[in-house]
């Protein structure tokens, strides 16, 4: 009996255990949802010859940076498929091969080809998009828009289904069609609840929006259903604490840190632990609440095993901030004269201003906030290049604004603020026009 993926689409498998076991498995990591690493082991107990079950379980051990796992998932992987695979299969578990090997853009190259022929091939589709995806970290300054392109020319393929209307409502929402992708949002979240990716998505559409008790509610309300070992809880969390700075309250940021996102309670993989908990600490400091310095050195202590040298652009921003502040002078050196480098040689996708950013977390930390403008001044368009979401990015938008305000450019600060008032007012924006009328 032929057995099928949920898109329909043929899999070389003659055990249905195996093939039942590898839709739940792939529908758990497109939900980021817990569950897939025990069903994707029951499709390769079922089934030892299934490749794409093998490859699946690579991609999540790899999304855990579980270096040792992935690789040998992976070559097991391309081993079958090279047996027994169709032309379909082999492509697909080649893309997931070059993304885990650091070929990014050509994991990308060989996706976007791939799609063409088999559009329904929905966990290649996901590859590109989301805040980490590929085209996210491809250096692009365009890549919003070609999140939505990719979206709209596969859409007929995918009707209703929750987790294409997931992803295309998230990548209008993050280029500027706010109310567009809310709306296609809470669809696909309806469809489907046990939806970590769901409920992500549309905290962002509402925090885009201004619809911060929107937002609250929807995470007061979800979030306790859905485990703490889930990939994006410690994210959603973060989330969560965002909407408290939003208005003004740092206390309840920083107890949300403390209970569910520093390192030494989060199940979260590696980069999301020290993007998330840098990030929030350092818009605590930037924002005027205070930070134990404790929590620093934990952060710091658990980065500096995960992310030990310069690779990847997003984190290495967030290693910046927390050498920065940690002190770490020589680590932060290190890695700005990595970075540099890189550019000179033509080697850093997202170009110079992932070192530039770096430079103006040391300048900030140094209370040369004048020297931070100048910084970042220059490459505040090319912020999108490092990856990320919008409402991540924003930390640096922040720590150029304050900069202003302190290094004596008021009028350029109000000028941002104005601009923000229209798109999403706040509390914390609120306080600071007040503080320099």
């Amino acid at each position: 009996m032929a057995s099928f993926d949920r898109y329909g689409l043929p899999l070389s498998t003659s055990s249905e255990t195996a093939a039942a076991a590898y839709r739940n498995g792939i529908d758990c990591m497109l939900a980021a949802w817990p569950g897939a690493a025990e069903a994707l082991d029951k499709a390769i107990a079922a089934d030892p010859d299934f490749a794409l079950a093998h490859a699946a379980r690579a991609r999540e051990h790899f999304l855990y940076a579980r270096g040792a796992e992935a690789k040998a998932g992976i070559a097991a992987a391309r081993a079958l498929v090279a047996a027994n695979g169709t032309a379909r299969e082999k492509s697909h578990v080649e893309i997931l091969a070059l993304g885990m090997e650091g070929q990014s853009a050509a994991s990308l190259k060989q996706a976007l080809a791939h799609l063409e022929t088999w559009p329904r091939d929905a966990f290649i589709l996901s590859l590109p998009l989301g805040a980490f995806g590929l085209f996210a970290f491809s250096g692009m300054p365009d890549h919003d828009q070609a999140r939505v392109d990719l979206c709209e020319r596969y859409a007929r393929h995918y009707g209703d289904d929750w987790w294409f209307l997931i992803y295309l409502g998230w990548s209008y929402t993050e280029n500027g069609s706010v109310g567009a992708g809310r709306q296609l949002t809470e669809r696909g979240f309806e469809r489907r609840r046990e939806n970590a990716h769901g409920a992500h998505a549309l905290a962002h559409a509402m925090f885009e929006d201004g619809s911060t008790a929107d937002a609250e509610a929807l995470i007061a309300d979800w979030l306790p259903g859905y485990d703490r070992s889930g990939l994006l809880h410690g994210h959603i969390s973060w989330h969560q604490a965002l909407l408290a700075l939003e208005q003004g309250d740092g206390a309840r940021a920083f107890a949300i840190y403390a209970e569910r996102i520093q390192p030494k309670v989060s199940a979260a993989p590696p980069i999301n632990v020290v993007t998330d908990g840098a990030a929030l600490l350092w818009r605590l400091g930037v924002y005027g609440h205070a930070v134990p310095r404790n929590a620093w050195d934990d952060v710091a202590t658990y980065a500096g095993r995960a992310f030990p040298k310069a690779g990847v652009t997003f984190a290495d921003v967030h290693m910046a901030m927390v050498s920065a502040v940690t002190g770490d002078r020589a680590s932060l050196d290190q890695r700005i004269e990595t970075l540099e480098t890189r550019v000179r040689d033509g080697k850093l996708a997202a170009g110079p201003v992932v070192p530039a950013i770096c430079r103006a977390a040391r300048a900030f930390i140094d209370g040369d906030y004048q020297g931070c403008a100048r910084i970042l001044e220059p490459v505040a368009a090319e912020v999108v290049r490092i990856g990320g979401s919008h409402a991540q990015r924003e930390i640096v938008e922040d720590t150029l604004l304050v900069a202003w305000m302190k290094g004596g450019e008021p009028a350029k600060a109000r000028a941002l603020l104005d601009g923000r008032l229209h798109r999403r007012p706040s509390q914390r924006d609120t306080a600071w026009r007040t503080a320099m009328a």
